[in-house]
Formats: C-alpha cells, structure tokens, sequence
C-alpha cells in the first residue's frame, strides 16, 4: 500500500470492479476519461485478468476515507530508459475538486521516482480538461507537445497534451 496525505493506494482486487463498471459507464466520468464503449462485468473481468499478467502495467485502486473512490497506475513501462505513463481518475464525482487527484499523482511520483527509479513519468491529457492540465501544472508537469485533432470525442476532433515530469525536476 502507497499512503499519500489523502489517499492510500491499494492493489486492484476484483470485488472492486463493479465499482469500475460502474464509473466507467458514467457520462461525467468519461467526460476527458475512457472509452467511448459501454463497459460490463465480462470486459471488467477480462481487463482486470490481462493487467494482473502484463509487466507493462501497475494498476492501484483509489482509497479515500476507507472506501474506494478511483484509480490510478502506471502503464507502457519502459525499463530500459525508466519511463512510464501515468493515469488516473476520481470515480466518485462527490470527491472532485477536493485535491484527490494532486495527492494521488505526488504518491504515484514518489513511488515511481524513488522506489521504481524511473527518470520520466508523462501523461496524456485532452486540451479541453483544463481542471486536469491545471492540477498536473501544480504537481510539476510540463508540457511537451500536443497531437492535433487526435481524438474524436464529443462530436468533435480534440488535441491532446503530452506533459511530463524528470526525475531530477521531482526532487527540487
């Protein structure tokens, strides 16, 4: 378990995924998050086996106030030049913008910085997410570029930021 000053991050098990169905099936969650497809207990369970098999990945699931709220992980590890991708999301909408997120991603660096000796950790954001891009602002992330028009979300075509945090740039 990875303890933050809010949050406490937990293997995913599977009586958690019902929880999952249930966010991931939610239009405000998948507002800058997620599929476009509806989500069910089979593909639940399908992406939940798949994960606890690929090295790539390190999933956690999001405690808050001794319940489950999210989740949040590391995936498209590359070990041969320490970098990963970071994601989250706050399923349980009547904890947003409380701070969650921010304290989820500093224990998710600290965790991947000092204990992982990754040198990079980034992320891909919608443009239009400005509360996310804001919140990883804060934490340390710079932006690194954008792909234009790559996501068709929404009725519309959407950039997406690449933003990015170096070990040595975690440690100031």
């Amino acid at each position: 378990m990875l303890k933050g000053k809010l949050v406490v991050l937990r293997p995913t098990e599977q009586e958690d995924l019902g929880n999952y169905v249930q966010w991931m099936n939610d239009p405000d969650v998948l507002a800058y998050f997620g599929s476009y497809l509806p989500y069910n207990m089979l593909k639940e369970e399908a992406w939940f086996e798949s994960m606890s098999r690929d090295a790539s990945v390190i999933h956690f699931a999001i405690d808050y106030d001794g319940r489950h709220v999210g989740g949040c992980g590391f995936s498209s590890i590359d070990y041969r030049n320490r970098s990963a991708e970071v994601g989250l999301f706050i399923g349980d909408k009547s904890l947003w913008n409380q701070g969650l997120g921010q304290d989820v991603l500093r224990t998710m660096l600290a965790y991947g910085f000092d204990y992982l000796n990754y040198h990079r950790i980034f992320l891909r954001v919608y443009e239009e997410n400005i509360r996310a891009v804001h919140a990883y602002e804060k934490v340390g992330f710079v932006h690194e570029g954008r792909f234009r028009e790559a996501n068709w979300r929404h009725g519309r075509w959407q950039d997406v930021l690449v933003m990015s945090i170096l070990a040595p740039e975690w440690r100031k």
